[in-house]
């Protein structure tokens, strides 16, 4: 999906959330050594293509303040 966001003239936006908060939401990987989980999946080769591919990865922990809007 993000191959084809990219294709094409134009800006683009190509990024991935990285649920990496379990204090105050969900944190699973297994990339960064978090826990594989049954909600979802993060692979470190999916994070290894991202970094590759120039896709952003937004951190829950590091990169949003609040993740729900009562906090």
């Amino acid at each position: 999906m993000l191959e084809w966001t990219g294709a094409g003239a134009g800006a683009r936006l190509r990024m991935l959330v990285y649920h990496d908060d379990a204090r105050r939401e969900y944190a699973y990987g297994p990339a960064g050594g978090l826990p594989q989980a049954a909600v979802g999946t993060f692979s470190e080769s999916l994070m290894t293509e991202a970094k590759t591919r120039g896709w952003t990865v937004i951190s829950m922990k590091s990169d949003w303040r609040h993740v729900f809007s009562f906090e």
